[in-house]
């Protein structure tokens, strides 16, 4: 089995053990059922070993044989070791490609506004964002580090915090206006809420509820008002006047400094369970630019 065959074999194998389908393999290589059965079964003959078990009419059932599943963690590791390989040779061409994976909302109210910042520092090196609510799996999308929030723990990732978070209302200046100049925290109990459901509750993340319970507001009704699953845009709707949002004081940060957002009942406030992390493989680590990268962004967080 020539090399370039060797390795496709081992990759159709490596996806059709972890999908446990040989349409999902191929949907997830961009080739047919049969060429991925095909590559399998030429694995299997060069190896002179079966990879999967078969039932008794012959027909393959995609669950590993007991030396595959010995092996698919080496096989796996080695194809994370050729995309940091890969990534090294790129390096070494001249340019510099960074795959960056973050929230949505985290790029547009935070990141982005100083990204500028980075490029100026390192005008080498292309940022590709990618942006999504999913965990991006780093190896298989090729993501060299990323942002992400919780509270610290993802597996076969390395972990650093970034930034705590303080939760708090928010609203516009022509929304406080329109309500007097002032507001208390018994007042807000008949204002419109905007909630945040892009937030994980059952993870701590405090809620309108856990607010006026520390702000000693009983009776308030939490269950109505404006619900929306994006902090960026929940941070909007109360720009644009639409109620009081409970504010992320990372995502809030820029918009409160410039005045957009003005912050109501000071006092009263969260401290978060979860922060910001920044994350990457360990293997990555010595990157440069990755290190150019995860320094800047603890500069960034210190500003």
């Amino acid at each position: 089995m020539k090399a370039p065959v060797y390795l496709n074999a081992l990759r159709a194998f490596e996806a059709a053990a972890r999908l446990q389908s040989f349409a999902a393999a191929a949907a997830e290589l961009h080739v047919t059922p049969a060429a991925v059965g095909q590559l399998v079964r030429g694995l299997e003959e060069w190896l002179g070993v079966p990879l999967f078990h078969r039932s008794p009419k012959g027909k393959l059932r995609l669950v590993p044989t007991e030396a595959a599943e010995r092996a698919l963690p080496d096989i796996r590791a080695g194809f994370d070791r050729l995309t940091i390989g890969l990534s090294r040779l790129r390096e070494g061409a001249g340019g510099s490609v960074l795959m960056v994976t973050i929230s949505p909302a985290f790029a547009a109210k935070w990141l982005l506004p100083r990204l500028e910042r980075f490029r100026d520092e390192c005008p080498d090196t292309d940022v590709r964002l990618d942006t999504s609510h999913r965990l991006a799996d780093f190896a298989e999308q090729g993501i060299d580090i990323g942002v992400r929030y919780g509270r610290g723990n993802w597996p076969g990732l390395v972990a650093e915090k970034l930034m705590d978070e303080r939760v708090y209302p928010v609203c516009s200046p022509r929304w406080l206006e329109s309500h007097g100049g002032s507001i208390t925290a018994a007042d807000l109990a008949a204002a419109t809420l905007i909630h945040d459901l892009s937030v994980d509750t059952h993870a701590g993340f405090p809620s309108w509820g856990a607010w006026f319970e520390q702000a000693g507001v009983k009776g308030a009704d939490v269950t109505r008002g404006l619900q929306i699953n994006n902090s960026a845009a929940v941070l909007q709707a109360a720009i644009d006047g639409q109620g009081v949002a409970l504010a992320r004081s990372v995502m809030a940060s820029d918009d409160v400094a410039s005045g957009r957002l003005i912050r109501l009942c000071p006092t009263v406030e969260f401290a978060s369970p979860l922060a910001y992390y920044v994350v990457y493989r360990a293997e990555s680590a010595s990157l440069p630019k990755l290190v150019a990268f995860r320094e800047w962004l603890h500069r960034e967080a210190t500003r």
